[in-house]
């Protein structure tokens, strides 16, 4: 059981735009993320974190996500022995859809969750 403390963010406290300084990394599953995911979101899937971390800034502000909490949970825990300052989104993508947030495809089209 790891019980590294990580920081949880409501989705009233994420925020709706990412750039170099605020970071969504959504770790959900390739068939997942097609389907629909946040606008500007970097999308690193779960099992593959370990390898691509030097693509995660830890300058930027790390909010983590995943469906519904608990595997962006694992990665923020994860991320936090590594280094870094992960914040998870409680709830998740679910959260993010049912608070009204946009979700989009790589085409730009209107995605689901």
């Amino acid at each position: 059981m790891d019980d590294t403390d990580v920081p949880q963010a409501s989705i009233g406290d994420v925020p709706v735009d990412f750039d170099e300084t605020v970071v969504l990394l959504d770790v959900r599953e390739d068939d997942e993320w097609q389907r629909g995911h946040a606008p500007g979101a970097q999308h690193i899937p779960m099992g593959d974190v370990p390898a691509r971390l030097a693509e995660i800034d830890t300058e930027a502000q790390l909010f983590v996500v995943c469906h519904a909490g608990g595997r962006s949970q694992r990665v923020a825990q994860y991320l936090a022995r590594n280094g870094y300052d992960p914040i998870n989104v409680a709830g998740g993508m679910l959260a993010w859809a049912g608070a009204g947030r946009p979700v989009v495809t790589d085409g730009g089209d209107s995605g689901a969750i």
